[in-house]
């Protein structure tokens, strides 16, 4: 019997990846999409919606007008042009993490998880953590999983445990990851803008075509996907 999951999916590359490969790997009973502000929320949840109808998987949408409240980049839209020939510069990431960072986003959105996971009976909460973020954003990182892993046994009866697939591997392995699984690239919105395509300028966007180039799969992401990016 397969194990369950929950899958924390905010439409972009990272978490549409870990979704499908929890759909090959797991009874995935639910999938949460999380309103904090974000200027991407309408898209996020237009993607998630897609995503859940496509493979007849339940979603919820959750409101948290508490974090839109901490005025943060994400929801007062002061989001930077990302250089892209800075991509592999630290130091230039993690001055400009600053500027799109929601603290305790991560933590919030696991518990409330959890709390589901527990009342449900459900083993993992499936998130899109990855290397290449973690090295500028610590609720991104192994440590991260391992820690809140450790508090989960306190706070829950039932135990869940949180789950990335993709938390050893950069943007351009989980390209090629989602490739050979099949993910459903045609839905994923990996921008922080909610426009109408993605914006291709901010960091989230310049990491997602530099991963699709390093695959040769650019163009073809560009034929397939609903949105769009410049």
């Amino acid at each position: 019997m397969k194990k369950k999951s929950i899958v924390l999916l905010s439409g972009g590359l990272d978490s549409v990846v870990n979704f499908k490969k929890a759909l090959d790997e797991t009874e995935v009973s639910l999938v949460l999409t999380f309103d904090y502000g974000q200027k991407s929320w309408p898209k996020e949840r237009s993607a998630a919606q897609k995503i859940s109808e496509k493979y007849h998987i339940p979603v919820e949408f959750i409101e948290l007008p508490y974090l839109s409240f901490l005025d943060t980049g994400l929801s007062k839209g002061n989001i930077p042009v990302f250089d892209e020939n800075k991509l592999s510069d630290r130091n230039y990431s993690l001055d400009t993490a600053k500027a799109v960072w929601v603290p305790n986003r991560n933590g919030v959105l696991i518990n409330i998880a959890a709390a589901y996971a527990d009342k449900l009976g459900i083993d993992f909460i499936v998130t899109g953590f990855n290397k290449e973020e973690g090295a500028t954003f610590p609720d991104n990182t192994p440590e991260f999983i391992e820690k809140i892993n450790a508090s989960l046994k306190y706070s829950t009866l039932y135990h869940p445990e949180v789950l990335s697939y993709t938390i050893a591997m950069d943007k351009a392995q989980i390209v090629d990851f989602g490739r050979k699984t099949e993910a459903p690239f045609e839905f994923v919105w990996s921008c922080y803008w909610g426009r109408k395509e993605m914006c291709g300028e901010c960091e989230s966007c310049r990491r997602l075509k530099r991963a699709l180039s390093r695959n040769d799969f650019l163009d073809e992401f560009r034929k397939m996907n609903v949105w769009g990016i410049k």
